[in-house]
């Protein structure tokens, strides 16, 4: 399996059934500290917009990638933070258009939707997924904890002028904490937010991952699906994560290790996502938590294996 530097998967969706993972930025460089986050927490919290990595780089492996595989529902832009700090990121999905018939992706907080540069490049975009989750400044701040330029409203009111711009499919993800913004009428005040944006469709989520704060719990597949009544626009809860088997992915130990420094996963993830046996996924999690390249949490039934990474 070639190792790409920008490049992850294909890995299986939920949401986009095969998808080939574009990472633009560097680990946790967000401008949110969502306490949430499978990604642990936000180091330093940042709205400046660079070429975290060279686009040419990153187009040179996709077009690599696209001569030697190709196979892949979806390219996404998503992976180690917010991918609209990249200011180039509109490049990207403009060079996977014009080299395939592949559709594209982008997973965005939707933060930095205020400036209508952010907004023309997303609108390259087949498919957008923006996030809300709080419904005031108050409630944003204890969830998602954001850099201290950004404005709640501001950010709303930059979301909903993409939407009324972007011909494309959009999707509104909605993250719910047990006892922080769970509550029917902080769902009914978000739902409010949500349906001005007209989306395509809803994604409720919630904690099934180790989340970057111990005090995050999740909410049950019947609390979620009782929040869903809130909502007007079509409503889907993703937060059950689907294994997809596909016998055509291949996998190594280092290819295991790549796929959960992208995030935590459980073995019948690793072995739905490679079509791999339990004790082949065993012998390659055993070789990781005796290098400690690897650990172990437990959330609920469900044990995830989590990379080591080194302190600063």
């Amino acid at each position: 399996m070639k190792k790409y530097k920008y490049l992850f998967g294909p890995v299986p969706s939920r949401r986009l059934g095969r998808s080939l993972g574009v990472d633009l930025i560097p680990y946790k460089t967000c401008s949110q500290d969502c306490v949430f986050c499978q990604l642990g927490r936000t180091p330093e919290k940042t709205i400046i917009r660079n070429e975290y990595v060279p686009i040419q780089e990153v187009c040179d492996e996709i077009n690599e990638w696209l001569k030697k595989d190709g196979n892949t529902d979806h390219v996404t832009l998503a992976g180690s933070g917010e991918p609209t700090l990249h200011s180039n990121f509109g490049e990207v999905l403009k060079y996977v258009k014009k080299k395939s018939s592949i559709q594209t992706v982008l997973l965005t907080n939707g933060s930095l939707f205020y400036q209508p540069e952010v907004r023309e490049a997303a609108s390259q975009a087949h498919i957008v997924k923006v996030s809300v989750s709080a419904w005031d400044q108050n409630s944003f701040g204890w969830i998602n904890r954001p850099h201290q330029f950004i404005d709640f409203n501001q950010m709303i009111e930059g979301q909903k002028a993409f939407c009324n711009e972007f011909k494309g499919v959009l999707w509104v993800e909605v993250f719910l904490v047990a006892g922080m913004n769970s509550m029917p009428s902080d769902v009914s005040k978000i739902s409010a937010l949500v349906e001005q944006l007209k989306p395509n469709r809803i994604h409720l989520n919630t904690a099934v991952r180790p989340p970057a704060e111990d005090f995050v719990k999740a909410l049950s597949r019947d609390q979620l699906a009782t929040l869903c009544n809130l909502f007007n626009s079509p409503v889907e809860i993703i937060a059950a994560y689907k294994n997809m088997n596909d016998s055509e992915t291949s996998a190594n130990e280092e290819a295991i290790f790549s796929m959960l420094t992208r995030r935590p996963c459980t073995a019948e993830d690793i072995a739905g996502t490679f079509g791999m046996h339990f004790n082949e996924v065993s012998k390659y999690i055993g070789n990781l938590l005796r290098k400690e390249l690897i650990h172990t949490e437990r959330t609920g039934n469900d044990i995830y294996y989590i990379i080591r990474r080194k302190e600063a």
